[in-house]
C-alpha cells in the first residue's frame, strides 16, 4: 500500500503504555461483582461467568514461561479510529509471552468465524498498519454471533487451528454476544477463552470500569475541527444558521464533547430532552428564541449541534417509536406487501390512538423514515432521518409566525450537515493510539491469565499512560435485561449522559452565555507532534469527570 508522508511517520510512532505491562504481571483481583439491573435473571442466564471479580495487573519479579498459544481476533460492528492498535497490541502481548504464539484475523466481522474466512496477521502486516485508522486489515462486520448453530460452527475452525482464545473488539452489543459466547464454550468445556475489547465512537459503552470507548476521543476530535471550521465561516459570512447532526444514537455524547471543544450557539442533549419531558415543538421554540436573540445583535448567524438519536428522546416521539418497533417486529412482512403510496395510512390505522395522531401529524417524508428497515436489533435506524432538516424547517416555520407577529426582525438561512462517516476511520489521535494498543496489550494479559467473560479495561487514563491501571471487567458485570425483537434480551447497559455528571452541568453553565455570544472555539486539526499538552490530552469530557 503507498503511504503518505504522515503514516510514514506515525509508523514510526511508539504507543505508550501502562507501566505494569513492560514486564512480568501478576493478577490482583478484585471483589465479586453483579450486573449493574435483573440480578437474578442474568445470573441464571450466565451460570458460568457471573460473579467474577474485577482484575488489576501489577508489576511482579516472578519470571513465568507460558507456553505458545493461537490466538482468533474480530472486528464488529462500526468502524472506529484505533482498532489496528488494538490488534497490534494483541500481537506484541502475545509474541512477548511466547514469541511462537500466533495471530489470526477472522475476516469481515463475526461472520468469518462462522464461514471459516480468517488469515494469519504476521509480523510484516501487523506493521504495516500500526497507528492507522480504519478495519481494514481484516474488515468488519455486523453479523450476530447469538445462535449455538454459530457457536458449534465456528468451534469447529477454533479446533482446526488451535486456536485457544478469542479477542471480539466491538460496542455493547458486539460485547454482550463475545459473553454469551464466553459462557457458552465454558459450559461445554471447548476449551476456548473469550475476551472483549470496548469500541464506539459513540461513547457509550463506558462504566466504573471502562473509562472510555476507543474511537470517542478521535472521533470527537475530527469533528470538533470541521464544526470549528464552520463557526470561523460563520463567523467570517455571517448569514447562515448552520444546523449540524453529529453520531450518538443512544446518547448524546458526541455532542456534547464537541459543544464543550467549540462553544456553539445551541447544542440539544437528547438526555435532557426527555427529562424535561419536551415536545419536538419545544425544542424549534427553544432555537428559534436564540436565533430572535442573537438576530438583536445584528447576528443572523450561529451553530445548533443536534445528537443523531433526539428524535427517540422526545417522550411522544419515543411511545411511538417503541410501538412501531414492536408492531414491525412482527408484522415486517405484511408492511412490505402493502402499496408504497398507502403504506403510512396502514401504520396509522394500527397504532395506538394516541401514537397514530403523533404519527399523522409529522412531515410525511419523516413519517416515511420512522417505517424504514429496522437495524440488526430491531430498532428504527435514527441515522436516516434528517432530524437536521426537520428541525432547520420547522424553526424556520417558527421564526416566520413569530415576524408576523412583531417578534422578529432578523433575516433567517440555513445550512445542514450531518457528521458520522467522516469520524469512524480517522488516524487514531495520540491518546487513542496509546489507549487501544494498550487494550490490545492487557486483552493479551487476560488471556495469559487464563480468563474468559472478561472485557479489557485500562483506567486513570488522564495521567502520564506509565500511570495507567490495566485489568480486566467481567462482562456481566455491565448487563441488564431490555426489550429487542419484541423479547426480552441480555445487553451490555448503554452509558447516557448524565445530566447531574460534571460534563453536563459545565456545558449547562455556560450555554446561555455562549447562545448569544461568538466566542467560538476553533480546536483544528489533530496535532501527532509538540508538546503534550497540544498532543496527548484526552476528550475535555474524560477531563472533566475525572476532575483534571
Amino acid at each position: 500500500m503507498k503511504k503518505s508522508a504522515l503514516q510514514i511517520a506515525r509508523a514510526a510512532y511508539n504507543p505508550k503504555m501502562p507501566k505494569a505491562l513492560y514486564g512480568s504481571v501478576k493478577v490482583e483481583e478484585g471483589a465479586a461483582t453483579q450486573s449493574v439491573a435483573d440480578q437474578e435473571e442474568v445470573k441464571k442466564l450466565f451460570p458460568n461467568t457471573y460473579g467474577m471479580p474485577t482484575i488489576k495487573f501489577v508489576e511482579t519479579s516472578e519470571k513465568v514461561n507460558l507456553p505458545a498459544i493461537n490466538v482468533g481476533v474480530i472486528l464488529s460492528g462500526g468502524q472506529a479510529p484505533g482498532g489496528h492498535n488494538v490488534i497490534a497490541g494483541l500481537f506484541d502481548g502475545i509474541k512477548n509471552m511466547n514469541v511462537s504464539s500466533r495471530l489470526f484475523g477472522f475476516l469481515m466481522g463475526p461472520g468469518g468465524l462462522v464461514d471459516h474466512d480468517y488469515k494469519e496477521l504476521t509480523a510484516d502486516i501487523i506493521d504495516e498498519y500500526r497507528n492507522t485508522g480504519g478495519f481494514d486489515i481484516i474488515g468488519s462486520g455486523r453479523t450476530k454471533l447469538e445462535s449455538k448453530e454459530q457457536f458449534d460452527k465456528g468451534l469447529e475452525i477454533l479446533k482446526k487451528l488451535d486456536i485457544k482464545a478469542l479477542v471480539i473488539i466491538g460496542g455493547d452489543d458486539s460485547n454482550t454476544n463475545a459473553c454469551v459466547l464466553a459462557e457458552y464454550y465454558k459450559e461445554i468445556n471447548a476449551g476456548v477463552q473469550v475476551i472483549g475489547c470496548p469500541k464506539t465512537i459513540d461513547g457509550d459503552l463506558k462504566n466504573e470500569m471502562i473509562e472510555t470507548s476507543f474511537g470517542f476521543d478521535t472521533a470527537c476530535k475530527v469533528y470538533a475541527e470541521v464544526i470549528g471550521n464552520i463557526q470561523r465561516d460563520c463567523n467570517s459570512a455571517r448569514k447562515y444558521w448552520h444546523f449540524i447532526k453529529l453520531m450518538g444514537r443512544s446518547a448524546s455524547h458526541i455532542a456534547l464533547e464537541c459543544a464543550l471543544q467549540v462553544q456553539p450557539n445551541v447544542c440539544i442533549i437528547s438526555e435532557e430532552v426527555e427529562a424535561q419531558k419536551l415536545s419536538l415543538d419545544d425544542i424549534v421554540t427553544d432555537i428559534a428564541n436564540v436565533v430572535a436573540k442573537r438576530a438583536e445583535n445584528g447576528n443572523n448567524f450561529g451553530t445548533v449541534l443536534i445528537p443523531e438519536g433526539l428524535i427517540e428522546f422526545i417522550p411522544a416521539m419515543k411511545g411511538l417509536i417503541s410501538e412501531l418497533n414492536d408492531f414491525l417486529a412482527h408484522h415486517q412482512r405484511e408492511f412490505n406487501a402493502v402499496p408504497k403510496d398507502d403504506q403510512l395510512a396502514y401504520i396509522q390505522k394500527n397504532l395506538s390512538a394516541e401514537n397514530a395522531k403523533i404519527f399523522a401529524s409529522l412531515p410525511s417524508g419523516v413519517a416515511r423514515q420512522l417505517t424504514l428497515d429496522r437495524d440488526p436489533h430491531g430498532n428504527v435506524q435514527v441515522s436516516l432521518i434528517e432530524t437536521e432538516k426537520l428541525l432547520a424547517e420547522m424553526v424556520g416555520n417558527k421564526l416566520a409566525e413569530m415576524k408576523a407577529a412583531g417578534k422578529y426582525k432578523g433575516k433567517f438561512a440555513a445550512q445542514e450537515h450531518f457528521f458520522g462517516y467522516e469520524g469512524r476511520c480517522a488516524t487514531p489521535s495520540n491518546y487513542d493510539s496509546d489507549y487501544c494498543y494498550s487494550l490490545g496489550y492487557t486483552a493479551a494479559a487476560l488471556i495469559a491469565a487464563g480468563k474468559t467473560g472478561y472485557m479489557s479495561s485500562v483506567r486513570n487514563t488522564t495521567a502520564p499512560a506509565s500511570e495507567w491501571i490495566a485489568g480486566g471487567v467481567p462482562v456481566t458485570m455491565m448487563m441488564n435485561m431490555e426489550r429487542r425483537h419484541g423479547e426480552m434480551k441480555p445487553v451490555i447497559q448503554k452509558a447516557l449522559v448524565k445530566l447531574d455528571g460534571a460534563p453536563f452541568q459545565y456545558f449547562a453553565a455556560h450555554r446561555e452565555e455562549w447562545a448569544v455570544g461568538t466566542e467560538f472555539v476553533y480546536p483544528g486539526p489533530i496535532q501527532f507532534f509538540g508538546p503534550s499538552e497540544v498532543c496527548d490530552q484526552p476528550t475535555v469530557t474524560l477531563r472533566l469527570e475525572q476532575g483534571r
